[in-house]
């Protein structure tokens, strides 16, 4: 049995800004458990590697959704990493924060500290930006963050295009407006990726205070009369926490976690027979996602990544990257993009884009709507996914043991307007590739296709192909009333079960805007000192 003042269980976005920030003082002992593998693999430094890594199983938990109804009863693949750094370790590297009114919305839901004027300080906290820093960014922090130069004259297409429809330009993603067409910010440094263990973790294990045990696979939470007093894993080992127990195992994993140990709807309890030791109505509800479509194009120019399809073009540029940190393999080639509006008269972007100039082995095999064409061909596409989706979710258990995985109900189009707002902005990103500064390059549309033109027939494509953008929140809710389905505090406090505390991105109320992996470090970054400020108290 091993003893610390806290463990934390998950060693991904959140579990490895805890590990690093919580043993600072050199005091404070900390035992942070990661089911999956260390991060020793060359490979997983190598930005262009994220496709592989998220279709492949060696650091994926690699999870299936069950069917959707509203989505022709498809089951969606749903990764998530398995290896220090978790989805930071094999995800696509974008770094965006969500805008200023999806933190203030948070605050207004009575939710101290939690506008965008109380969490700026901590993003900038976590950034070193390549840049400078400004009153929006900042140097000096753990995590790396830069933007590669556009190297594919399809990225000027793209930006031409987008002021041709009447798209404004966006120089800061992460700035003070975000909305418009313009060049994505990545946590990549030196050309080779900047995950939480790379970012984080690589310091802290320098420490005494802090254990890191990989191979850990948690079984349940371990209680002391109503008090959290530690972790069994799988394998019979006991790890005990002398003042608490921070689940950050993500938006799946925690309420999975939650749920094992008995702490959650009494009704889905019931239905794996384990006893209810605390009644928390919303764990593993209110899941919440983006969904995600695409459209896809020929390419007239020889001038996309089809020419890394050639073993040797593609070796040599694995081979660049690793040794150098330069090349077509040091970026993720999803450079381009925006936050735009579908119709006129919204507040705010309802929809994120990413632009690529490629076609994917993903990108071809869903398109039911146009005839199945060899895949060696050069090609673009642009996806979109909805902002702030209406749709819910909810994970669950799918079995009693530890090894049963968690129940994925994605809830994709479980509410209409969603498909709506993706069936839109199919229509602006059609529009955008329709524009001259596409002429030189625009064949054939791929998908949709030209089967898809009215809105029942946009829609019927995107019931076939839309895919989730993995990026999973909501399922133990932040908020302040535990009757009303919220499972932890402001302060991140699991209701009614002292010495527990969940910090992820399943503690996000309402979904952010944008790509989830830097707010989920600033969540963390917050939770660091309200933990050491409790433990002071």
């Amino acid at each position: 049995m091993t003893e610390a003042d806290y463990v934390v269980v998950g060693a991904g976005s959140a579990g490895c800004v805890l590990a690093d920030r919580l043993t600072e003082d050199g005091r404070t002992r900390v035992v942070l458990l990661e089911a999956g593998p260390r991060d020793r693999n060359p490979l997983l430094r190598v930005p262009i590697m994220t496709g592989m890594l998220l279709r492949g199983r060696a650091y994926n938990w690699a999870m299936t959704g069950e069917p959707e109804p509203s989505a022709n009863g498809r089951r969606l693949d749903q990764p998530r990493g398995k290896v220090l750094g978790g989805s930071s370790s094999i995800n696509g590297m974008v770094y965006t924060r969500g805008f200023a009114l999806d933190y203030d919305s948070w605050a207004q839901r009575g939710l101290p500290g939690w506008s965008y004027a109380d969490v700026l300080p901590y993003f900038r906290r976590e950034e070193h930006f390549e840049e400078g820093a400004d009153d929006f960014h900042a140097q000096g922090g753990r995590v790396q963050v830069s933007r590669p130069a556009p190297d594919n004259p399809l990225f000027d297409a793209w930006k031409e295009a987008g002021a041709q429809v009447g798209l404004k330009a966006c120089r800061d993603f992460n700035g003070a407006d975000p909305e418009g067409v313009g060049f994505f910010h990545f946590t990549i440094g030196g050309g080779r990726r900047v995950g939480s263990a790379q970012a984080y973790l690589r310091r802290a294990e320098r420490r005494q205070n802090l254990e890191v045990l990989t191979g850990a696979t948690a079984s349940h939470l371990i209680f002391d009369g109503a008090r959290c007093a530690g972790v069994a894993l799988a394998d019979g080992r006991e790890i005990r926490a002398r003042r608490e127990v921070i689940v950050s195992a993500g938006a799946f994993h925690s309420p999975w976690l939650l749920l094992r140990s008995g702490l959650g709807p009494p009704e889905e309890l019931a239905r794996q027979g384990i006893a209810v030791r605390a009644a928390l109505s919303g764990v593993g509800r209110e899941l919440q996602d983006h969904q995600m479509a695409r459209v896809l194009m020929e390419c007239t120019q020889p001038v996309t990544l089809f020419r890394l399809r050639r073993i040797d073009r593609a070796a040599a540029a694995l081979l660049q990257a690793l040794v150098f940190g330069t090349g077509p393999a040091s970026r993720f080639p999803l450079l381009a993009g925006g936050f735009l509006k579908t119709r006129p008269g919204l507040d705010w972007p309802d929809i994120q884009c990413h632009f690529l100039p490629g076609l994917t082995t993903a990108s071809l095999r869903w398109n039911p709507f146009a005839p199945q064409g060899p895949l060696d061909r050069h090609g673009f596409f642009a996806n979109a996914y909805v902002l702030r989706p209406f749709s819910r979710g909810r994970v669950g258990l799918s079995g009693p043991s530890a090894q049963d995985p968690p129940r994925i109900e994605g809830g994709m189009f479980a509410d209409r307007r969603d498909l709506e707002t993706l069936r839109d902005a199919m229509k602006l990103l059609r529009r955008i590739f329709a524009q001259p500064a596409f002429d030189a390059f625009r064949g054939a549309e791929i998908a949709p296709g030209a089967a898809a033109q009215s809105d029942e027939e946009i829609e019927a494509y995107l019931r076939e192909t839309a895919l989730t953008a993995y990026h999973p929140v909501g399922t133990c809710r932040m908020g302040m009333d535990a009757a009303a389905g919220d499972v932890v505090d402001a302060r991140l406090r699991v209701f009614g079960v002292p010495g527990l505390r969940v910090v992820d991105a399943s503690v996000m109320p309402a979904l952010t805007s944008g790509n989830t992996h830097a707010p989920t470090m600033m969540i963390a970054e917050k939770a660091s000192d309200m933990i050491r400020e409790d433990a002071a108290a």
